[in-house]
C-alpha cells in the first residue's frame, strides 16, 4: 500500500453506508449501534476520525459525517446546511454510541457533560484531510478558501476518492 494510504488509514476509517443507512437505524437500531461500536472498539487506543456517508432517505440527499469517539466530537458536513437536529435518527445512534463507547473505555466525563457530545458543522472535508488535522474547524482552512468548486475540480474530487477506495479495497 501507498504510504499516504497507510497513513491516512491510521488516522481515518469508514462506516459502512448500506448498514447505516436511516431504513437500518429506523428498523434495526440494535444491528447498526453493535456495528459502529464494534467498529469504534477496534480502534480504542487510537484517536480516529471515522467517516460516515449517510443518505436521509429524503430525495438521495447526503451528508458526511466525521465522529471522534475519543474526544466526543462530531462534524457533519450537509450541502443544504440543515442543522443536525433535522437528522434526529442519525444524530440520536451516533450519540447514544458514543456513551456506550465512553462507558466500555471507562472514560469519567463530567457530570456536565455526560450528554453533551459536541456536534459541529463543517463547509469542506477533503482540505481537512488533506491538512493532517484530527480536528476539523467549523470553517475552514485560509489556505484552501474557496467559495465552489469547478466542474474540473469536482472531477479531480471524484477521481481521488475513487483512487482512494480502490487502495481501500473497499469497492
Amino acid at each position: 500500500m501507498h504510504p499516504t494510504g497507510l497513513r491516512l488509514r491510521q488516522r481515518f476509517a469508514f462506516l459502512a453506508p448500506f448498514i447505516t443507512n436511516l431504513g437500518l437505524i429506523i428498523s434495526k437500531p440494535n444491528e447498526v449501534m453493535a456495528y459502529v461500536l464494534n467498529r469504534f472498539m477496534a480502534s480504542i487506543n487510537s484517536e480516529k476520525l471515522f467517516f460516515l456517508p449517510f443518505n436521509t432517505g429524503n430525495g438521495g440527499h447526503w451528508l458526511l459525517v466525521a465522529i471522534n469517539p475519543i474526544s466526543e466530537v462530531v462534524y457533519f458536513l450537509d450541502s443544504l446546511h440543515n442543522p443536525v437536529s433535522t437528522y434526529e435518527a442519525m444524530k440520536n445512534l451516533v450519540d447514544t454510541v458514543i456513551q456506550v463507547f465512553r462507558a466500555q473505555r471507562g472514560s469519567q466525563v463530567p457530570k456536565s457533560k455526560a450528554n453533551n457530545i459536541t456536534w459541529i458543522q463543517v463547509e469542506f472535508m477533503k482540505e481537512i484531510l488533506l491538512s493532517n488535522q484530527i480536528e476539523i474547524p467549523s470553517k475552514y482552512f485560509d489556505d484552501f478558501k474557496c467559495a465552489t468548486y469547478s466542474k474540473s475540480k469536482l472531477d479531480e474530487l471524484k477521481e481521488e476518492w475513487c483512487q482512494f477506495m480502490i487502495e481501500l479495497k473497499v469497492v
